[in-house]
């Protein structure tokens, strides 16, 4: 059986149930009303989901998504948001049903400099991603823009392929480890894009980073699939700005607390 424990400091003093006087057992309750009380109250005090705290409001941010509506987004190369994207219990995700529209969707604002965080979770399997600085010069929102992969390496085949793994500069530049967590927990995303410099973040770790036109650059994009998109039949990773992206891949995703600060207001 447990003993009861006081705690005073670094030290804990065990107390013997049968040494317990009724005066005794009710200061500890009373003591242990006041500690639950103490974290009810801050949790109370704890920020909500989907908004800024002042700090954050001081430093530029902006919300993405305020947890009720898609204000600010629209379907790529369309003025509505896809059936397959919902507003649920504060998450803005991608759920497609039969005979409902699909896509991906955009940010109305166009970015160029920028620090963006986001959280996301998905199904076992599921597969998205955040593109940036996306154009609409293509049929394709993803032939536009770098990718940030979103996706569950251990439930999907592209898992076992580092270039295609959570975290990626999808197809061009793979993540230093995997720092996913399980199925059904929030995974923390950070894109910062300063100029032609960028860098993957999760979960409070950098993956990676990179700088557009670089001999690196230049060399992993040679060997990827955007090859041409980049050095010939389009500008794929160049754009100085454009939309923030969320990608319909046919899986369930969530994404929740989006937010940008831009290095202009």
């Amino acid at each position: 059986m447990k003993q009861n424990l006081l705690t005073s400091g670094r030290r804990s003093f065990p107390i013997a149930p049968s040494a317990c006087t009724p005066r005794r057992s009710a200061v500890v309750s009373i003591a242990v009303l006041v500690l639950l009380s103490f974290g009810v109250a801050r949790a109370a005090h704890a920020q909500e989901p989907n908004t800024l705290s002042p700090e954050e409001k001081n430093a530029g941010w902006r919300l993405l998504f305020d947890g009720h509506t898609a204000a600010g987004w629209r379907g790529c190369k369309s003025t509505t948001m896809p059936a397959s994207w919902k507003v649920e219990n504060g998450s803005l995700l991608s759920r497609p049903a039969q005979g409902e529209s699909t896509g991906d969707i955009v940010t109305v604002d166009q970015y160029g400099d920028f620090e963006l965080s986001l959280e996301w979770k998905m199904t076992k399997g599921g597969n998205s991603g955040v593109i940036y600085r996306a154009t609409e010069d293509s049929e394709h929102v993803w032939e536009t823009g770098p990718e940030y992969q979103i996706l569950d390496n251990n439930g999907h085949m592209d898992g076992l392929n580092p270039l295609a793994s959570a975290g990626a500069c999808y197809a061009v530049f793979a993540p230093a480890k995997d720092l996913t967590r399980p199925l059904g927990q929030w995974n923390q995303t950070r894109i910062v894009a300063w100029g032609k410099h960028v860098e993957h973040w999760m979960n409070g770790e950098k993956l990676l980073e990179y700088d557009i036109d670089s001999e690196v650059w230049r060399a992993h994009v040679k060997t990827s699939k955007y090859f041409q998109t980049a050095y010939g039949q389009g500008n794929w990773g160049r754009a100085p700005k454009g939309h923030i992206a969320l990608q319909d891949y046919g899986g369930a995703i969530e994404y929740r607390n989006i937010k940008i600060r831009p290095a202009t207001p």
